[in-house]
């Protein structure tokens, strides 16, 4: 063989090795983190049911300490929380030292402070576990229970994104009037003989009030997020217009996805993908009432989208509003550990994970059966709609590995 033929099959032999190795450590670096993702879905299958007890693991700190440590840029609770139960627990037993009305907003809420000097939200109870809520997908009444369900649906798929909820039950009479801020309290009546509230909001109306069985109403309490992680509040990108015969610019632009790539903090970071793992979310739950978000202030993008006001969810089991989904399928990209999440959560484990989580919360059984199996049903076409992104441009073009590391120091 002359050496010029050698040189040439020397070169190729050598493109080939670089190439194989390549291909080798690419595969071995996705087998290694589908691995990971599969041991961190065990882990949380393990830890779904969370007994309400006062134990901590830490005695020398409040719960409320123990959760104003676990939020970070992005997680608002780490994967492993002992203390989880711990936490959930003072937030539905604590005393209330103080009750007033909920922070401006369109539906009816009250702020409470807790025992140790903790913040919370009370949503009340204003639907029946059977009732259908029929009309447009944000119609009606803020569901407590949704948000209840919604913070262990965040648990289950990984995110960690979603402020605590628990429900719980209190008496007006006896643990909220004795405490009431006279804003608060001049919007307390008697209806037969429950007692009923319909607090300060846009919507809220004394002809609309909620009421207590008797005295005793059922809600959810959710915990507000440490003062020092202010936030930060964003139009989004994909938000209706609440307006009839007005469509948003993304309801009828199939290309709009391009046009939001380009702008911050869009066109960079994990923000987008951020956008699509809530799409899946509110897919799941029904929530079509995303007109903003929130995230930490001052992140230029870098913290995550947090998964704010969830209880416009969960109202009709037989309503699939696809349009939810849009960011997904414009944009044809979803993290490579959010589609490994949802793959595991096939052939009923998502309903059965659900029902497993929300089975030690207060005001159990969360949510009726069909609603559980509504997600069951929803992921299937969630699954769909990725497969034709993959179909049409590839996995290597639609599954996006991000991967950021937590840290909790």
């Amino acid at each position: 063989m002359k050496l010029k033929q050698r040189v040439v099959l020397l070169a190729i032999l050598l493109v080939i090795f670089i190439f194989t190795k390549v291909f080798l450590i690419d595969n071995l670096d996705t087998s290694a983190a589908n691995r990971e993702d599969q041991r961190a879905f065990q882990r949380m299958l393990a830890g779904l049911r969370v007994a309400l007890e006062p134990r901590l693991e830490h005695t020398l700190q409040s719960p409320w300490e123990i959760a104003a440590q676990w939020v970070v840029p992005r997680e608002v609770y780490p994967e492993d929380t002992p203390e989880l139960g711990a936490v959930m627990h003072a937030m539905s037993t604590k005393r209330i030292v103080k009750a007033d009305v909920g922070y401006k907003g369109t539906q009816l809420k009250a702020l409470l402070i807790l025992e140790g000097g903790q913040k919370v939200v009370f949503k009340p109870k204003r639907y029946a576990r059977d009732y259908i809520v029929e009309g447009e997908p944000y119609a009606g009444y803020d569901r407590h229970n949704a948000e209840v369900a919604a913070f262990h649906l965040d648990r289950i798929l990984g995110f960690r994104r979603a402020p605590l909820v628990v429900g719980r039950f209190v008496n007006l009479r006896t643990e909220i009037k004795p405490v009431a801020t006279e804003q608060l309290l001049g919007t307390f009546m008697t209806v037969g003989n429950n007692t009923c509230f319909y607090g300060k909001c846009y919507y809220c109306r004394e002809t609309e009030p909620a009421c207590a069985d008797g005295d005793i109403m059922e809600g959810s309490v959710t915990l507000w997020l440490p003062d020092v992680w202010p936030l930060q509040k964003h139009r989004h990108p994909w938000g209706r217009t609440y307006r009839e015969g007005k469509l948003a610019r993304w309801e009828y632009d199939e290309s709009y996805c391009e046009a939001v790539k380009k702008t911050s903090p869009y066109d960079s970071g994990p923000r987008l993908l951020d956008i699509i793992d809530t799409a899946v979310f509110d897919y799941l739950i029904g929530n079509a009432d995303r007109h903003h978000y929130e995230s930490f202030q001052d992140d230029e993008g870098a913290s995550m989208l947090i998964l704010l006001d969830n209880a416009k969810s969960f109202g009709n089991p037989a309503l699939d509003e696809r349009s939810i989904l849009a960011p997904l399928y414009q944009c044809c990209i979803i993290r490579v550990s959010t589609w490994n999440r949802l793959n595991y959560l096939k052939n009923g484990v998502l309903k059965s994970a659900l029902k497993t989580a929300m089975s030690h919360d207060p005001i159990s059984p969360v949510l009726s059966e069909p609603h559980l199996d509504a997600l069951d049903q929803r992921l299937l076409s969630i699954l769909a709609t990725v497969k034709q992104c993959t179909d049409q441009f590839g996995p290597d073009v639609v599954l996006v590995e991000d991967r950021m590391t937590l840290s909790h120091l």
